[in-house]
């Protein structure tokens, strides 16, 4: 019933960012057990686990998978790389030990989130920022990499989150990016990201592997959710756990729901000159 309203008022686009950020607030400020440090859906390899992970890492398997689905195929040794709603820290966290970029900050709307990070996570030249995704308070060509997991459809207006991600990016920087949508409104969700530019590296639908991680993970998810959450609030956490049976996995299960990864890249340099005078031969024309 609580979740319920609460997505109900979410759809006032004034009430929406409060509302997730009182929720983070409040999961980051009240449940502080040191084993949860991630919040999403998870990435289930259909042909097994071919990550290797050390021991105090493997039992995040599938939440690191999707990390690593999203950003894997792309060199981020030595880069600078953001993290847009880093939530519990662990995914900055995992970037930056394996992928070994020089610099890694997570940035999140939740100063408890935050707090929580710095604590949980004292990795060196890792930083976590409170932040909104929607203002980035970083300069214009910062990053090689920005990254964002499961965290842009609580966001007011995504094509602005967007338009702050293209600014901060470096040209020929990399956006890696992974969320889920109503599948109605999927096709606008890609235009969104046509019309900033941003040229299409790889678009995969990874809804067959969330739900088989939704599955694997589902006694887990049950067990922490009696052990952390009172009991007023267990049937909304099940259902925002997207345990088996709720409204989320059965939405997911059905195809209304789908899930993708996306890895974007914002244009070089050499490449904006090109189009430009491509522009200026056309208008040329034109005007002969």
């Amino acid at each position: 019933m609580l979740g319920r309203i609460f997505i109900a008022l979410c759809s006032f686009p004034g009430l929406k960012k409060k509302l997730w950020r009182a929720w983070y607030e409040y999961l980051a400020g009240s449940q502080r057990a040191a084993g949860w440090t991630f919040m999403n859906y998870g990435y289930a390899e259909s042909r097994g686990p071919t990550l290797p992970l050390s021991e105090a890492d493997e039992p995040s398997r599938h939440w690191i998978q999707l990390y690593d689905h999203v950003a894997g195929s792309i060199d981020l040794t030595g880069c600078a790389v953001l993290e847009v709603g880093s939530g519990r820290g662990g995914g900055s966290s995992f970037l930056k030990r394996y992928r070994r970029p020089a610099r890694m900050i997570g940035l999140d709307l939740s100063k408890n989130a935050v707090d929580f990070s710095r604590a949980t996570h004292p990795v060196e030249d890792l930083e976590f920022e409170v932040g909104d995704a929607e203002a980035l308070p970083f300069d214009e060509s910062t990053f090689d990499a920005v990254i964002n997991v499961e965290s842009s459809h609580c966001y007011p207006s995504f094509p602005r989150f967007v338009s702050e991600v293209r600014r901060v990016l470096k040209p020929g920087g990399y956006f890696l990016y992974a969320d889920f949508r109503d599948r109605q409104n999927a096709a606008a969700w890609r235009e969104t990201l046509r019309e900033l530019d941003f040229a299409m590296v790889r678009e995969t639908d990874i809804t067959s592997n969330v739900l088989a991680a939704l599955d694997r993970d589902n006694d887990r998810k049950h067990a922490l959710i009696r052990e952390l959450i009172p009991g007023f609030l267990r049937s909304s956490f099940l259902d925002f756990a997207a345990v088996r049976g709720s409204a989320v996995y059965e939405a997911f299960k059905s195809g209304r729901l789908v899930y993708c990864s996306f890895i974007l890249r914002k244009p070089t340099l050499r490449q904006c000159l090109t189009f430009l005078c491509y522009l200026t031969v056309i208008v040329d024309r034109n005007i002969l």
